[in-house]
């Protein structure tokens, strides 16, 4: 029988009694995507190891996702039709930090670019 969205909120919930609903909601997502099966996540031991691997991928993430920020924010200072080529490479690798975080969420393979 397959592991019911609530059953995986109530175990985080134990495992983080102090998380917002809207926490634990996420982590639902990110744990069930990062697994093939969700079946796996009723062992404590594979819940645990899983939600150490997601931490540390969103964390990545984010920090990538925060330096690409920066870039973006200086890049909305140049005019476009003038962008250099290393311009156009930090566009492209926003598109695939974006994408990162992205498949996280949906858990759909990451676009080659």
């Amino acid at each position: 029988m397959s592991m019911s969205c609530q059953e995986l909120a109530s175990r985080i919930e134990r495992m983080q009694p102090n998380a917002e609903p809207r926490d634990v909601a996420r982590l639902c997502l990110l744990l069930s995507n990062c697994v093939e099966n969700v079946e796996q996540l009723d062992d404590d031991n594979l819940l645990t190891d899983a939600w150490k691997e997601m931490g540390l991928r969103l964390q990545a993430a984010t920090d990538q996702h925060a330096a690409m920020t920066d870039e973006l924010d200086e890049l909305a200072h140049s005019d476009p039709r003038k962008f250099s080529p290393d311009q156009i490479w930090v566009l492209i690798r926003a598109i695939k930090v974006q994408s990162q975080i992205l498949q996280m969420y949906v858990g759909q393979p990451l676009i080659d670019v």
